[in-house]
């Protein structure tokens, strides 16, 4: 119904410049209202696509990394789930969870599992020996070395594939409209003709990117700050 409305509203057009199908200033300054929601949802789909993926690939590397026989299985199985077309897996999930947010969250989530589990995995095992073995001399535990030595160091890689991730999502979320969970997409395929709405919703969708992938990199160097001191020598 909401695409709907917006075809109607958007084909209404009196003036040349929306006639024309062209890029008109004044008619997204008048208009736009009609993006603040879709991109609240598309906000807080990708956030909560990156939790839920970073939580569920995190804890599954660091069970693979002890358990080295778990790595081929997780990664064939969330190498699958990467593959499926986004639509198809919307359309797969349908009759299962119906229409709404829980169908695209499931379909995301799917998404970022291998992109994430790989890059703990690699930055875990680009650990130096050398450094573990200084760790295990101070007397450290094994579950001690893990999270003070380790994963500190596994950080930039681990941080890169949320990165990754983020971008990713915020890309495939412009799809999750067809399991009926709205997003920019809805407002994007509202009128691919009209380049003032694919303009501003597209746009929109790149900033999100944008800033969520600046957000994570100052994050990164904030708790990484080791890495600028050797990038500075």
């Amino acid at each position: 119904m909401n695409m709907l409305l917006a075809q109607v509203e958007i084909r209404d057009r009196t003036d040349t410049c929306e006639a024309n199908n062209g890029f008109c200033p004044d008619w997204i300054i008048d208009n736009y209202d009609r993006y603040v929601d879709p991109f609240l949802e598309h906000v807080v789909l990708t956030l909560a696509t990156l939790v839920i993926g970073f939580a569920i690939s995190f804890t599954l590397a660091l069970i693979a990394y002890r358990r080295r026989w778990l790595i081929n299985p997780v990664t064939q199985v969330t190498g699958i789930l990467y593959t499926i077309p986004s639509i198809a897996a919307f359309f797969l999930l349908l009759p299962l969870t119906g229409r709404g947010t829980d169908t695209a969250l499931i379909a995301l989530v799917a998404y970022v599992l291998l992109i994430i589990f790989r890059n703990v995995l690699t930055g875990l095992d680009n650990v130096p020996e050398e450094t573990k073995d200084a760790g295990r001399g101070m007397g450290l535990t094994d579950r001690q070395l893990l999270w003070r030595v380790e994963i500190p160091l596994a950080l930039p890689e681990i941080m890169a594939g949320l990165r990754i991730a983020a971008t990713t999502t915020v890309g495939l979320a412009t799809l999750v409209f067809f399991a009926g969970a709205g997003g920019l997409g809805e407002q994007i395929f509202a009128d691919l003709t009209f380049k003032s709405n694919v303009v501003v919703a597209g746009g929109l969708a790149v900033l999100l990117a944008v800033v969520l992938d600046g957000l994570i990199l100052l994050v990164q160097r904030a708790i990484t700050p080791w890495t600028r001191a050797v990038a500075a020598k």
